[in-house]
């Protein structure tokens, strides 16, 4: 080897060589490619985007000029990368589905929800868009520093001005070396105020900025399941959100159901979604899907997907929720480079830095236009010193020979600057007319004033926050929209109770199963002066058939005839006026499609000393603590174990010490100590209640309060009511006594309750009549007896099933006595 080669050659550590070169590699990445600026929310390829078009003049109020001028502009001048990494970036920027508040106007095709790609820059046209040209307002007022660019011919941003948050508004996602980070959109008009609540108040918690900014809001809309993840995300700067596509299941003429999405969760491409639906259908994953089509149009999206008659469209949408990207998570974390330097933060920490921001552009600002005041107020009074000594001035540059003497003649005679003494050179004949002098000593005057204003400015910070809140609720007025994105309490999530409201609700679940809350003070507003209110909106053949109060931090416990029980928070159930029918259990509930809801209980704290008791259609009854049930997950827990052929009739909450009646379709009935069954675990089978005869089964049961009578109603339309005294109590298990003589005439035994003379009944035929009544017009007679007739029904007309109506209509008595009740109860 030379000496020459000998002299090149440098022995280094191969292993530190690495390191350091990956260093800064990564530093690189981090900076100067993949993390948004926490001032304007900007990476560096999108600021030189917008600075490149806003300097080549294609601002909002300009005609379109062709991508590729933007795109070579911006490649040749800033920003040395492909042309294609350049022209995306700009794209997104383009698109309304991903982007909130669009930076760039595209004329042309800009790619789709779909996922087709934009026309290449050749073809496609663009310019800022009008909310584009706030982010680069007052850049030529040195409200922000520039820096050299690659080769140090041009000057660049390093930050820009950004006069709304814009980072919190469009977001950000990027991946850089070691850290990620994936800012999702938020609502301007939310951000803004957010942003002015900290101006205000900078100690604000977070609960009180949550009541301005409740959370994200994506462009295709879409709900979040869910308040925790937002929480948690907002306070430490991670958490993860649940997004569901907006879906709504309508009936057709024809009986069958179809589904129609209009909304998507954020960044799903529509065409895979669909794609992904027909391979899971054609797979037998999800069954009861007969058609699917795309019928999206400029007007909207919407995806049909036509269901089977005999399937069950619940299940079907909350398997397309399961098996799909319609429900996707959004991890947000929230990083960005504060002071150069990648950080974590928290929603109030992104709102400060923003403020702070705008503190440093307005204070700039305001300095930029005071020194341009006081440079003009300081011509002008050159030239009113002389048009004070007018005759000399021009005796003086007539006398000189050259304009630099004349200069340094007015500089030394009058005690003038060189700027002053060359403007009073450069001034028109014109301006020495008496008009024009006293133009110039009013624009003097009123720069005084200006230049008194603008350093009161730099001396207060309050009014520096006072010009930032006007600012911004100007960007607010003019460009904030409708929220898009609406977010639900998530049925499958643990959520931080105390961010929704404490409050008494009622509950109504009608017979054909329609569930909704209403607030309490609501219902009893409208109730005074009697029963002249409208009641629920239900379909023709529906009814309420429970009505209860509770909280909406309580539970509420949901029994099938399956013996499988459900839960949901009272402020799951969603709220709907007082005319709506409501929505269907089964959206909110992941029961069978065979499964119907035989009892509801309201729970306010899961207790000790406090029961179910169970009693199915073949005698058994079961008693078990209601501390059992308070870990129930949402596809529902055994409540009781029973032979398949076998259904759950009846759950009552008791406090251990009451007596229980199980009536027979065969006419019998049995009383006894509800001590007699034995407090048992959540799966076991429970006792033998009633001992029944061949073909015989329970057709209902109930708790014995003080001054109930016990009422049946047969198939042929008969019932009677009988004090509860005439049944004496007996040992658990027998076969009873008869509770009615059952006769040709009368026949089988449909429905045993006990009941209250206030209490009204619904009777519903097999063919679908109804008949209300009231318990006070139904005879009290014995035992043994046939009933009076209820109902005349047509010949081979029979009763199909009877239930206790819960009116809304109600007086708030009965409404506060069972609020009372009910309370005691738990």
């Amino acid at each position: 080897m030379s000496e020459i080669e000998n002299q090149r050659v440098e022995e280094i550590n191969i292993s530190e060589e690495m390191r350091t070169s990956f260093l800064d590699y990564a530093m690189s990445v981090i900076v100067s490619r993949a993390l948004p600026d926490v001032r304007d929310g900007l990476k560096p390829v999108h600021r030189r985007i917008l600075h490149a078009m806003n300097e080549l003049g294609m601002t909002a109020d300009k005609p379109y000029k062709k991508s590729a001028r933007i795109v070579g502009d911006v490649i040749g001048k800033y920003h040395p990368h492909g042309d294609a990494a350049v022209y995306e970036a700009m794209v997104r920027m383009a698109q309304d589905f991903n982007y909130r508040y669009m930076l760039v106007d595209g004329h042309g095709n800009f790619g789709s929800v779909d996922g087709d790609p934009a026309a290449a820059m050749r073809y496609t046209e663009a310019r800022m868009s009008k909310i584009a040209m706030e982010l680069v307002r007052d850049i030529n007022k040195d409200t922000i520093d520039f820096q050299d660019n690659y080769d140090g011919a041009e000057k660049e941003p390093v930050v820009l001005p950004a006069r709304f948050p814009n980072l919190l508004v469009n977001g950000a996602a990027g991946i850089a070396v070691g850290m990620a980070t994936n800012i999702p959109p938020h609502h301007l008009g939310e951000v803004i105020d957010g942003v002015l609540a900290v101006s205000h108040n900078p100690h604000i918690s977070l609960p009180e900025l949550m009541e301005i900014i409740p959370g994200p809001d994506f462009p295709t809309a879409g709900k979040i399941l869910g308040r925790e993840g937002i929480r948690k995300a907002y306070e430490t700067g991670r958490g993860s959100i649940i997004i569901q596509a907006e879906a709504e299941i309508i009936e057709n003429d024809n009986g069958t159901k179809t589904i129609i999405v209009s909304e998507l969760p954020f960044q799903v491409n529509k065409a895979k979604l669909i794609e992904k639906i027909a391979d899971l259908v054609r797979d037998k994953r999800i069954d009861g899907i007969t058609h699917l089509a795309d019928e999206s149009d400029r007007n909207g999206m919407r995806i049909v997907i036509e269901i089977r008659r005999d399937a069950n469209a619940n299940v079907v949408l909350n398997n397309l929720y399961k098996l799909t990207a319609m429900q996707t998570s959004f991890g947000i974390n929230m990083l960005a480079l504060v002071d150069g330097r990648p950080k974590i933060l928290s929603l109030k920490e992104c709102l400060q830095h923003y403020l702070e921001h705008q503190k440093v552009v307005i204070r700039r600002r305001t300095q930029f236009e005071l020194n341009r005041a006081e440079a003009r107020a300081h011509i002008l009074e050159g030239l009113r010193i002389a048009l004070d000594h007018l005759d000399e001035v021009i005796a003086l540059i007539r006398a000189s020979e050259t304009t630099d003497i004349a200069r340094e003649g007015l500089m030394t005679q009058f005690s003038l600057s060189h700027e002053q003494a060359q403007a009073i050179l450069d001034m028109r004949l014109q301006r020495l007319t008496g008009l024009e002098r006293d133009k110039i000593e009013n624009e003097y005057q009123e720069l005084v004033k200006l230049i008194a204003e603008l350093k009161a400015i730099l001396a207060d910070e309050e009014k520096v926050l006072d010009i930032i809140r006007e600012e911004l609720t100007e960007v607010k007025e003019k460009f904030a929209d409708e929220r898009r994105t609406s977010i639900e309490a998530g049925f499958n999530l643990i959520e931080d109770e105390d961010l929704i409201p404490k409050e008494n609700i009622i509950i109504t679940l009608t017979h054909n199963g329609y569930i909704k809350r209403l607030p309490i003070d609501t219902y009893r507003s409208q109730r005074r002066g009697g029963r002249g209110v409208q009641g629920m909106g239900t379909n023709e053949g529906d009814f309420v058939e429970h009505l209860f109060t509770t909280s909406t931090h309580d539970t509420v416990l949901f029994f099938t005839n399956k013996g499988k029980v459900y839960r949901l928070k009272g402020y799951e159930i969603p709220d709907y006026g007082r005319t709506a029918k409501g929505i269907p259990i089964i959206n909110l509930l992941q029961i069978e499609k065979d499964e119907m809801i035989t009892a509801v209980i309201p729970i306010h704290e899961f207790t000790e000393g406090w029961y179910l008791l169970f009693v199915t259609k073949h005698g058994i009854t079961k008693r078990t603590d209601l501390s059992a049930f308070a870990n129930i997950r949402r596809g529902g827990l055994i409540a009781i174990n029973f032979r398949e052929d076998d259904e759950l009739i009846s759950v009552r909450l008791t406090d251990g010490r009451k007596d229980v009646i199980i009536g027979t379709r065969k006419g019998m009935a049995i009383r006894f100590h509800e001590q007699d069954v034995r407090s048992m675990g959540r799966t076991a089978t429970g006792v033998r209640g009633i001992r029944l005869q061949k073909d015989d089964k329970v057709v209902g049961a109930g708790i014995l309060e003080d001054d109930q009578d016990v009422l049946v109603v047969t198939e042929n339309g008969f019932g009677k009511r009988t004090q509860a005294n005439e049944y004496r109590v007996q040992a658990r298990g027998g076969s009873g006594i008869k509770t009615v003589n059952i006769t040709e005439r009368n026949g089988d035994v449909v429905s045993l309750k006990t009941v209250s003379e206030e209490d009204d009944l619904m009777i519903i035929t097999e063919s679908g009549i109804l008949i209300r009544t009231s318990v006070s017009g139904i005879s009290q007679m014995g035992r043994n007896t046939q009933g009076v007739t209820l109902i005349r029904l047509d010949e081979g007309e029979k009763v199909g099933t009877v239930a206790q109506v819960n009116d809304e209509d109600e007086n708030d008595d009965v409404l506060d006595e069972e609020e009372h009740h009910n309370h005691d109860e738990q």
